[in-house]
């Protein structure tokens, strides 16, 4: 098919497209800031936007959504076009490379494996992965990522590799279980000195089960923080707010008198 047989609105994507390539051409070879950067200098940036676009979406901000894809876009046509000054790669072998990986790794739509469900599809991308040379299905787990979001991925990928509970309720147990262990650590009745990095090991138990767990019932558990992060910052911003407006200082007020305002804030959402 050539271009002018393709849809306009197709036309018009790739045309943007074709000019981000060709702004970036002239930024990097015009722009004093844009020709000092490197692959290096960027990633500080790239992981902001990356939170940024995370922000927005769970705002469900669409107008940012659409502002902070467009950041994270121009990172990645950056890293394509420092790349190919070296003659290491550029953004047509970035495109291909993930088209092909994308066709190999979708054998049911692009071959004659038959996956029917989702837990089908991940199973099989799991074992595809291991064929194309990765020695354990946990390999992929980027090692910087936050805990939280690891645990989850984790979780996931021995899922796909055929390791997993059943059962919803043997995971709540499992939480039961490791609450009572975590609590055992700190028992009000012993005078036994608490050993923190046993505390801290079964805690972490804890924190996993519970990651598992709403894995199980399809939460996912750094949305969930996050929301209640925002929950928590709202409302105690409201309580500073309220104070500064009635002449008070939160240092100089008692829990009480700081709870009537909190519970304010709860009552306005």
């Amino acid at each position: 098919m050539t271009f002018d047989q393709l849809p306009p609105r197709r036309q018009e994507q790739l045309m943007a497209f074709d000019r981000l390539l060709t702004i970036m051409d002239e930024l990097r070879e015009q722009c004093p800031w844009d020709r000092k950067q490197t692959l290096e200098s960027l990633r500080h940036l790239t992981i902001e936007e990356t939170y940024e676009l995370s922000d927005a979406i769970l705002e469900n901000d669409l107008p940012e959504i659409r502002k902070e894809l467009g950041d994270i876009q121009l990172h990645l046509v950056f890293y394509a076009k420092i790349a190919s000054e070296s003659g290491a790669f550029d953004m047509a072998d970035v495109l291909n490379s993930v088209c092909e990986k994308l066709i190999s790794r979708h054998p049911h739509i692009y071959g004659n494996v038959v996956a029917e469900t989702e837990e089908q599809v991940k199973a099989n991308w799991e074992q595809l992965k291991l064929k194309e040379g990765n020695t354990s299905v946990l390999g992929g787990v980027p090692g910087s990522l936050p805990a939280l979001v690891k645990a989850m991925r984790i979780q996931e990928k021995a899922r796909g590799a055929g390791f997993d509970w059943e059962e919803k309720q043997q995971v709540w147990e499992k939480v039961e279980e490791e609450m009572q262990e975590f609590k055992a650590e700190f028992n009000a009745e012993s005078n036994e000195t608490i050993d923190p990095q046993r505390a801290e090991g079964e805690f972490g138990d804890l924190l996993f089960s519970l990651v598992n767990y709403a894995r199980f019932i399809d939460i996912n558990p750094e949305t969930a923080l996050e929301r209640t992060n925002k929950k928590f910052i709202k409302r105690f911003q409201y309580l500073e707010e309220q104070a500064r407006a009635d002449g008070k200082k939160l240092i100089d007020m008692s829990l009480a008198e700081m709870d009537v305002y909190w519970n304010e804030a709860k009552r306005r959402g």
